[in-house]
């Protein structure tokens, strides 16, 4: 029988994946805004609105108090981390080019496992295996067949992998909301540098068709909040191996999105690339399925796992 605490869990992980597939849209109303300005902005919007909700909630003290030694250290990288996917995923948009955006969150999973051997030293079951290197050879006919390195699927997959990675090696040390709110600490000082330098260039767009431009950019907090706290709840309710299942609703949406609604022009080789990589996608599918079937943990030791929050 399906506990009520499963349904809110599922519900809150389709809206936190679906948010995030329908970023696009977001991202290309901003325009004439750039990249670099929409990343700057989100920045220091989201911070804003982190430390409001600390504050409210009288936990900034103890965040302070929190970001020592090592820990700030990890927060550090895996905030330049993110910050590096933001501005690519947020460029790829904005160059009609989601659909390669949506390749790297497909590719991400097999990265994340890649990683994990590279890296960590982990050892790899047979499925996962044949997925890193069917992975291998969507990544080398997209080369071949594309004429060039699918630079901008790559850069989201392994920086974003990246960020998982470092999380891990951190462990379960700051809740999601704390998380957030110390990596955009580190990264506030280059994003209100950025805005200070394209407001004295004349190239920044904040006051351009006022008020709604601007309302859109001061919106990035919320935008970036919402899913994650979604997110957050889904992550406390249900299984890990659910929310992994859930996660490819993110780069199918955003792929739609930028075949419907962005008129974007995929290639037949791209959508060649795209199936080898749902092959490998399957495969990881299966043997995730049938290593949860196999572990079958008990619904507190679901509860007790800290899955990274994509953002």
């Amino acid at each position: 029988m399906i506990r009520d605490r499963d349904v809110r869990g599922v519900i809150a992980a389709w809206l936190a994946y679906g948010i995030w597939g329908l970023f696009p849209l977001y991202f290309h109303a901003l325009r004439p805004a750039g990249a670099e300005e929409i990343l700057a902005h989100r920045i220091i919007w989201t911070f804003l609105l982190c430390v409001i909700v600390l504050l409210v909630r009288s936990e900034l003290v103890l965040l302070a108090k929190q970001l020592r030694g090592r820990l700030a250290l990890g927060v550090g990288i895996a905030a330049y981390l993110i910050a590096i996917n933001w501005f690519v995923y947020v460029y790829a948009v904005g160059t009609a080019r989601t659909n390669e955006a949506a390749l790297g969150y497909f590719l991400n999973p097999i990265v994340t496992v890649a990683l994990g051997v590279l890296v960590l030293g982990e050892r790899l079951r047979r499925l996962q295996w044949i997925a890193v290197g069917i992975g291998a050879v969507a990544a080398l006919y997209l080369t071949v067949a594309g004429g060039g390195l699918p630079w901008i699927s790559l850069v989201l997959a392994g920086s974003f992998g990246g960020y998982g990675l470092t999380k891990k090696r951190l462990g379960a040390s700051l809740p999601a909301l704390h998380s957030l709110s110390a990596e955009t600490v580190f990264i506030l000082p280059p994003a209100v540098g950025l805005v200070w330098w394209l407001t004295a260039q004349g190239d920044s767009t904040f006051t351009t068709d006022a008020p709604w431009h601007p309302l859109l950019l001061v919106s990035a907090g919320v935008v970036t909040a919402v899913p994650l706290i979604l997110f957050a709840e889904a992550a406390r309710r249900i299984p890990l191996v659910t929310i992994g299942l859930i996660q490819f609703i993110t780069p199918v949406l955003q792929l739609i999105v930028s075949v419907t609604l962005l008129d974007e022009h995929l290639e037949p080789a791209r959508w060649v690339g795209f199936g080898i990589v749902w092959v490998a996608l399957a495969c990881l599918t299966v043997d995730s399925v049938r290593a949860a079937r196999r572990r079958r943990p008990a619904p507190d030791e679901c509860e007790s796992l800290e899955p990274v929050e994509p953002v």
